[in-house]
């Protein structure tokens, strides 16, 4: 079974609908025991830094969600609040990724949203992912690059559009919005 964290955060009805169509059974949840108990971990999301964070820590899930070992995924905001520190309501995070989460400047439109490529892949989460991929973003905050990104993304400046650490892995973008590719990359975390 794979848990999907509930934290008040937006997006987790797409995420388990994409898995439904992979044939993943999947349970959105908070339950500190179910979340043990399940195979896999993902952790989406599209909302605000500040918020999601108070959620969590009065619910003592920031230290509980570090401890996890199995594989877990991080997608967008899930990304951001795995880093230690967001511009975005001046938040600390989890510091799962040894990284900052800045704002764009304004020299492009912000937020980030549509489809871009990725590159400089690293890890079982873009096997079979060919360099370049086309996938769908959507944010005005970022992930600077740091020693744990896994692939890198370019708009306004290159920055993190994931990262790697042991059993955690994250995305800025969206693999359940990301068509063929997403879908491969939803694939991997699975047979991880």
């Amino acid at each position: 079974m794979l848990a999907i964290i509930k934290y008040n955060a937006g997006n987790i009805k797409s995420v388990q609908n994409a898995l439904s169509r992979l044939g993943v059974e999947s349970l959105v949840t908070d339950d500190k025991e179910t979340i043990l108990q399940a195979d896999k971990v993902i952790f989406p999301g599209v909302g605000e830094a500040e918020t999601a964070m108070n959620y969590l820590r009065e619910r003592n899930m920031d230290v509980f969600l570090k401890s996890l070992t199995q594989p877990f995924l991080g997608i967008c905001l899930g990304q951001q609040l795995m880093c230690k520190h967001s511009e975005e309501g001046n938040t600390d995070c989890l510091h799962i990724f040894d990284a900052e989460v800045k704002k764009f400047p304004p020299k492009e439109l912000v937020p980030h949203m549509g489809w871009n490529n990725i590159y400089d892949l690293q890890g079982n989460l873009f096997q079979n992912i060919e360099e370049n991929s086309d996938v769908y973003f959507i944010h005005s905050y970022y992930v600077e690059l740091c020693k744990e990104t896994s692939a890198t993304c370019n708009y306004i400046l290159p920055y993190s559009a994931a990262l790697q650490k042991d059993n955690f892995y994250a995305t800025q973008f969206h693999p359940e919005k990301s068509a063929d590719i997403g879908e491969q990359i939803l694939k991997n975390f699975i047979e991880l």
